[in-house]
């Protein structure tokens, strides 16, 4: 018997918030419209963040869990004490969803520079040649989201001090006392000196890349893309499949240096020839110039200079350390917090998502998020948790012509060995007293249906 429209179920990530349907199925993963979430082989990955099937649960939309609805742009001023969290991205609504799940009644306060609208970042890498729009990337809207978590959002409002003596975070639009602060205020891209700003181009959320889908709306441009590591790899292959000419360019001698053995790497520039991306090695930017035709002019290091349309700069993110160093926390590479509990070094402030650091080391990945947010949430209860164990993410480069899924924590001190190798996939590994500890897999491999 054929299935009706009522029949088809969602799945969500708990990583990332991607929502599996029944009904439309995963095309670019072999998964047919229909295919039951059942029939997924248990190995099949999320199309975002490359969790297992494992991490997908039921996705059934919540209902209102308090009387009070969300609100947005208004005086903060209130004599409530409850939780506050600044910064309405991933990891913001992660926390907000995890304290909800916990406590119908606790108090919640989201404080955010943007409008809070809640999309999957992951996809702002791949969105351009799939013509998406703004309006197609949102999941759901800021002010609908309060409302359903029965948060307050205090939207388009700064985060300007915070004063831990007094439980207070001072922003644009007041003060407002806090229980329990938790700061999940992202990352932001770096711009090196000889980028200025006013003449290239940053991806790192919706209003960015919204900026960048209309400057290229007109036609096909020549785009130059500064920096091959993960975000630049996956725009560059975007723009190209939207049908813009890309040259990338990067100091070292191939894309993704550092994390790629060679072979991997040999592969990724052999796809970036096929889909016509060019790529500069060892060559960096000194300047970027716009000429009297309105052309951005990249001059280089080796002595070349490019004539393009668009410059995108894909550097690398760092942690704006101003609201931590005002409220006087530890700071190293991020907001630095305990492993377990998530909490900062000042009591009753926690930190998630892309600006913390642990053990000195960045924590920007997706998958962790919503069990650092689960930490917290049980940290500011006061319930029973095992605490937070951070382990190595899996790291998927969403090159669509050459995709690449990384497992473990590779080391420069390991070589990579080959377990398989044909023309349309590479598999290799790194081993310690015969265990693995890194997997690497490049290429397209065919997924079976259960029967």
């Amino acid at each position: 018997m054929s299935a009706t429209l009522t029949d088809w179920k969602q799945y969500i990530c708990r990583a990332c918030g991607v929502i599996y349907d029944e009904e439309a199925g995963d095309p670019d993963s072999g998964l047919v419209p229909g295919t039951r979430f059942a029939d997924i082989p248990d190995d099949w990955e999320c199309p975002l963040c490359g969790v297992t099937k494992g991490d997908f649960a039921l996705y059934e939309p919540g209902l209102v869990v308090s009387s009070e609805p969300g609100v947005a742009s208004v005086a903060v001023a209130s004599r409530e004490t409850g939780v506050v969290v600044v910064g309405g991205g991933t990891a913001g609504w992660a926390i907000v969803e995890a304290l909800r799940a916990l406590d119908a009644d606790i108090p919640i306060t989201l404080v955010t520079a943007c409008n809070g609208d809640r999309y999957r970042k992951p996809e702002l890498s791949v969105a351009l040649s799939q013509q998406k729009t703004v309006a197609r990337m949102i999941a759901e809207r800021g002010q609908d989201a309060a409302i359903r978590l029965g948060a307050r959002l205090v939207s388009n409002t700064f985060a300007i001090n915070v004063l831990p003596d007094r439980h207070e975070l001072r922003t644009t639009l007041g003060a407002l006392r806090y229980t329990q602060l938790v700061i999940a205020q992202g990352a932001s891209p770096t711009m090196p000196g000889a980028l200025p700003k006013d003449a290239c181009w940053r991806i790192n959320d919706l209003t960015m890349w919204s900026g960048v889908q209309h400057a290229l709306a007109s036609g096909q441009k020549r785009i130059a893309v500064i920096g091959a590591g993960l975000i630049g790899c996956e725009l560059a292959e975007d723009f190209a499949r939207a049908g813009h000419t890309v040259t990338v360019l990067d100091i070292n001698p191939a894309p993704l240096t550092g994390l790629l053995p060679v072979q991997a790497g040999g592969r990724l520039m052999a796809s970036w020839r096929s889909a016509g991306v060019g790529y500069k090695a060892r060559c960096s930017v000194t300047g970027v110039t716009i000429n009297r035709q309105g052309e951005r002019v990249v001059q280089t290091a080796c002595g070349e200079t490019l004539h393009v349309d668009l410059v995108l700069s894909a550097t690398g993110l760092s942690t704006e350390p101003r609201l931590a160093r005002a409220a006087g926390l530890n700071f190293d590479n991020g907001i630095v917090v305990d492993p377990r509990t998530l909490q900062t070094s000042a009591p009753d402030i926690y930190a998630l998502g892309d600006c913390i650091s642990l053990n000195g080391a960045p924590c920007r990945f997706i998958e962790p998020i919503a069990g650092q947010a689960e930490a917290i949430a049980h940290a500011v209860l006061g319930r029973a948790h095992g605490g937070y164990e951070h382990q190595p993410p899996v790291l998927r480069v969403k090159t669509r012509s050459l995709p690449m899924v990384m497992r473990g924590a590779p080391s420069r001190d390991l070589d990579w060995e080959i377990v398989e190798e044909d023309e349309h996939q590479l598999s290799m590994a790194q081993y310690r007293d015969g265990n693995v500890v890194a997997s690497l897999k490049v290429g397209q491999r065919t997924l079976q249906l259960a029967a």
